[in-house]
């Protein structure tokens, strides 16, 4: 199931939300048309593809993501014609758009489930997950404690408890079960046609668990294959990347050992690690994650690198004084920590709005193997609100200008230039000290005397005993090039 094309691999994606990306119409709600109007903000910023967090109908309880209606948009937004107008705009930009897939569980207000409540003989009735009884692991498995109680509640109506993995007011499907796996394709179908490059999934874990009362939740991967198989049928270069914040070494049942499931995943082993260095200045347990998951991956495959994303800061698969030892530094304050694992706060007050650390995070970011994300405002160190419940201190309204309610006008300008090289490998050091630090560096690849500065011109040579010394600042980074042909490579020889 060979892709026809790579571009997701050479991707910049930027995350956002319409509800608070940009107002057209002054309702105080981002809107279709608002979006449209700053993708050239985007398309400067040197972002390829744009990740649309869910626009269609809802309650609106959890930012969407307890979807009403898989074929509508949200009147909040816009039309359905406005959303097209959108997409238009994007792919005259060069743009790509990869939309949120709720595909793991509905809305209570769902017509599926209203219809399945209401009557044991309704076809929906067995689209979700019903017991007689509560099972008594019911509240093992929370998702958000400790506010999530329990996992399986009961519907007056229909007389049973409904499964739900997330909030009681999302009742999870039953994801094996034909019918509704025939309505998803349809579903992705439509959005394929309206233009969409793919589809961003949420929970991937527990999609592909089977679930019941007396069920035993084994993973079944086969509806990850016949979802990539749809899309190579539909659309040959549409992906899926996914959110499945798993152990690295489970990581190959969800790409697949032939590479015929997910093309992308979000790299939380590496993500996490990451913060650890950032915390205590011990890189270790990154560089074991970094082997863990770079290199582990079929050609199709690609991770996703991230600093922060819309939801908290998820540290669970941390050790515990691991975690102890993050909480410490980035969320002192207990306010700042979210369901025992997690930090909800944003990139720039978590590094203490220190230029250095962050142009340190964004090196990491662009340079380690990968697809880089970015999640909107984080681009122009906006911060959180911690007044605001749970998640949603992080989730607050794109900063503009300096008027009420703005905050940042933006240059349309690239401001990191993109260096390619043929036959050529790259070196991207990094100190996660304060302190000023001097590496000794041998390179054994073919060429590896000469060290060519790729962001500024203190290129280096390497000394009669065949080592690089290299001078860091606290916080600093440094990347190189070895071998490859250009001007400033000949100059140096000289």
């Amino acid at each position: 199931m060979a892709i026809d094309d790579y571009w997701y691999k050479n991707a910049v994606i930027y995350c956002l939300n319409v509800a608070t990306y940009m107002d057209c119409n002054g309702d105080g709600i981002g809107d279709f048309e608002g979006l449209s109007r700053r993708f050239d903000y985007l398309a400067a910023l040197g972002v390829t593809c744009v990740w649309l967090q869910p626009f269609g109908c809802s309650p609106n309880r959890d930012n969407g993501y307890d979807i009403s209606d898989y074929y509508g948009v949200t009147p909040r937004f816009g039309t359905s014609g406005d959303f097209v107008e959108c997409m238009n705009t994007a792919q005259a930009l060069g743009l790509r758009v990869v939309v949120d897939l709720v595909a793991n569980h509905t809305s209570i207000d769902h017509p599926w489930f209203q219809s399945a409540r209401a009557d044991p003989r309704s076809p929906y009735r067995d689209w979700y997950v019903w017991a007689d009884k509560r099972p008594r692991n019911h509240a093992q498995g929370t998702v958000f404690p400790p506010g999530q109680k329990t996992t399986w509640t009961r519907d007056k109506k229909a007389g049973q408890y409904y499964f739900h993995r997330f909030y009681e007011h999302q009742a999870d499907l039953n994801t094996h079960h034909p019918a509704y796996r025939e309505e998803l394709y349809k579903i992705m179908g439509y959005w394929l046609q309206l233009g969409v490059s793919g589809f961003r999934m949420d929970a991937v874990p527990f999609l592909v668990e089977r679930k019941g009362a007396n069920v035993k939740p084994v993973k079944d991967f086969a509806l990850l294959q016949e979802m990539r198989r749809f899309l190579q049928w539909r659309a040959r270069d549409a992906i899926l990347l996914a959110e499945a914040n798993v152990p690295a070494n489970e990581s190959m049942h969800y790409f697949g050992d032939e590479g015929d499931r997910l093309q992308m995943m979000l790299n939380f082993p590496v993500n996490q690690r990451l913060y650890y260095a950032f915390a205590t200045h011990d890189p270790k347990p990154l560089k074991r994650a970094l082997r863990d998951t770079i290199g582990k991956v079929p050609r199709d495959a690609q991770w996703v690198q991230f600093l922060r994303s819309h939801d908290e800061l998820d540290l669970g698969r941390l050790t515990e004084e691991q975690r102890a030892k993050v909480f410490n530094v980035f969320a002192p304050d207990p306010a700042m920590r979210l369901y025992n694992r997690g930090i909800r706060r944003r990139l720039a007050p978590m590094l203490g709005n220190d230029r250095r650390r962050l142009e340190l995070a964004y090196s990491l970011l662009f340079s380690l193997p990968g697809t880089p994300m970015i999640q909107y405002g984080d681009e122009i160190g906006m911060g959180e609100d911690l007044s605001l419940n749970e998640r949603e201190a992080t989730r607050t309204p794109m900063q503009w200008t300096d008027e009420p309610h703005g905050g940042f006008t933006s240059a349309k300008k690239s401001v990191l230039p993109v260096y390619r090289f043929r036959k050529a490998a790259m070196i991207s050091l990094h100190n996660f000290s304060d302190a000023a630090q001097t590496l000794h560096l041998k390179v054994r690849e073919k060429g590896g005397e000469r060290l060519i500065d790729l962001i500024g011109s203190e290129h280096s040579r390497a000394g009669p005993r065949g080592s690089h010394e290299i001078a860091l600042d606290g916080y600093g980074y440094r990347w190189f090039r070895i071998g490859g042909v250009d001007e400033t490579l000949i100059r140096a020889s000289y």
